[in-house]
């Protein structure tokens, strides 16, 4: 189990979750933020400091948002575990189901 970034993260890339994590498993795409499944450890400083109140722990990803979790996932399927986010830096990249969602305001 993990935590997972949904719909209300894409465009805003707001990273005081960035700032709080303790183990440096949020990574950043072109569109929104993503926790690594393997690199986080469950402690949950990231979901009260999200401004937009993006980040759930995944089996209390509410029903609209379920395509957020397979997202979180795919993003790092050929990223592997980079073992942090930071020595990594911005991902040029998105999940499918991500590139695939209108605008939502300016980045």
């Amino acid at each position: 189990m993990t935590y997972i970034i949904a719909e209300p993260c894409v465009d805003v890339l707001d990273k005081a979750c960035i700032e709080e994590c303790p183990v440096d498993c949020i990574y950043e795409g072109n569109r929104m933020l993503y926790i690594h499944p393997d690199e986080c450890v469950d402690c949950g400083a990231c979901e009260p400091v999200c401004p937009v109140e993006a980040i759930f722990y995944e089996d209390d990803v509410p029903e609209q948002w379920k395509d957020y979790t397979n997202a979180n996932y795919e993003f790092f399927e050929d990223l592997g575990s980079p073992g942090g986010a930071a020595k990594l830096g911005k991902v040029d990249k998105d999940a499918t189901f991500i590139v695939g969602q209108p605008p939502r305001g300016e980045h």
